[in-house]
């Protein structure tokens, strides 16, 4: 049995949770609403624990493959439950001479060493800012959404490993190499 999917997911005071008879999961709360398709052999309910609503994830069987859903899908549901109640966000910094962002629209403009500037498309149900000319705030309910975006824009331009030059996380530490010597002058 999954260690990970026995665990229960508490629900906030203002979040709904309800199950369609196709096995749809679907999360309602002040943010948004969210839904998860659950394949396999795993039942999913809805119980009250210490005058908390609490949902559970049963597996079925046995089998590895359950075992494997089971947990997957219990990380899946507590995503979404977290989405719709609280959000996710990730923070992106530029760094470079010259290099600046700003968001003009829907689209986001980056001004990264090209000889021309990067526009890329903010998709709906995300909300990006730039907090200054060198950072990016990407906030929204769906937690796959929010990191597949900021690691394609992050994708545009790779660090450079002597100087630092590109985009990476904020939080993400950037391995940095020497720079060559040079010889002091013999001949």
């Amino acid at each position: 049995m999954s260690r990970i999917g026995k665990a229960p997911i508490v629900l906030p005071e203002n979040v709904t949770m309800t199950v369609s008879d196709t096995n749809v999961v679907t999360v309602t709360g002040p943010k948004g609403t969210l839904s998860q398709q659950i394949t396999g052999n795993i039942s999913v309910c809805l119980e009250e624990q210490d005058n908390k609503k609490v949902i559970i994830l049963k597996a079925n069987d046995e089998l590895k493959e359950t075992n494997a859903k089971h947990g997957l899908y219990r990380a899946l549901i507590a995503n979404l439950v977290t989405g719709v109640s609280a959000g996710f966000s990730k923070s992106i910094t530029i760094n470079g001479v010259g290099y600046k962002c700003a968001v003009q629209g829907n689209k986001l403009v980056l001004n990264i060493g090209f000889s021309h500037p990067v526009n890329v498309d903010i998709p709906n149900g995300l909300t990006v800012t730039c907090p200054s000319i060198t950072e990016i705030v990407v906030s929204g309910i769906d937690k796959v959404q929010v990191g597949q975006w900021a690691a394609d824009v992050k994708a545009i331009k790779k660090v450079e490993p002597y100087h630092g030059y590109g985009i990476y996380y904020t939080n993400e530490h950037v391995r940095r190499k020497e720079i060559k010597k040079t010889s002091s002058g013999k001949k």
